[in-house]
């Protein structure tokens, strides 16, 4: 996650990974700094949790705690660490369909990926946003299971926005506040006849 510093008052861009078993780092060049202790000042929570990602909503508390720990903190090599998601638990995965006319024109041209579902030839003009799950949600170290090898698994690149607090309604002209940073993303999709969802 690519920390956004004028929301958080980092200073510059910080880029943030969750590795190992939920361990907290710093990524500097070809390098992992852990900066887990970071996390003490993250409030204990008690059931029923709460549905979003508590370091997000209490990211800029953690980033002033990673700027006090990392001069001090262990490097590890990026090479021996195994990445997950940059996002514990998200509340809500929010994706936009078909999002640009080369894609568009390689879907309705070809079978395999259109599948004869006219879901997947829809644009975000006329079919607005879909959710995905969030367990579907896998780390660059984690891997992706091709469930159904019989069928067609397509990937695409995609720029992911972490929203760092509740918003609603929120003007254009604010929407940069919401932001908690980004991080490149990976969509896959099994081709079928099914609800893009499943």
């Amino acid at each position: 996650l690519d920390a956004i510093p004028r929301t958080y008052g980092v200073g510059r861009v910080m880029r943030l990974c969750r590795f190992g078993n939920d361990r907290l780092g710093v990524v500097e060049r070809e390098t992992v700094r852990d900066v887990t202790a970071a996390l003490d000042v993250l409030p204990a929570h008690r059931y029923p949790f709460p549905a979003h990602d508590a370091l997000i909503a209490n990211l800029g508390r953690v980033m002033a705690r990673v700027k006090e720990v990392l001069p001090e903190a262990p490097a590890i090599p990026l090479a021996d660490v195994k990445l997950l998601s940059p996002v514990a638990n998200p509340g809500k995965i929010v994706a936009a369909p078909v999002n640009y006319q080369k894609h568009l024109d390689e879907v309705k041209g070809d079978s395999q990926i259109h599948a004869g579902n006219p879901a997947h030839t829809v644009t975000i003009q006329n079919a607005g946003l879909f959710l995905k799950a969030t367990s579907s949600l896998a780390g660059a170290g984690e891997g992706i299971a091709v469930v159904k090898p019989d069928r067609r698994t397509d990937h695409e690149v995609e720029l992911v926005v972490v929203i760092g607090r509740p918003a609603r309604h929120v003007p254009r002209t604010d929407a940069l506040g919401y932001v908690a940073g980004y991080c490149i993303g990976l969509d896959v999709s099994i081709r079928g006849s099914e609800d893009r969802s499943f």
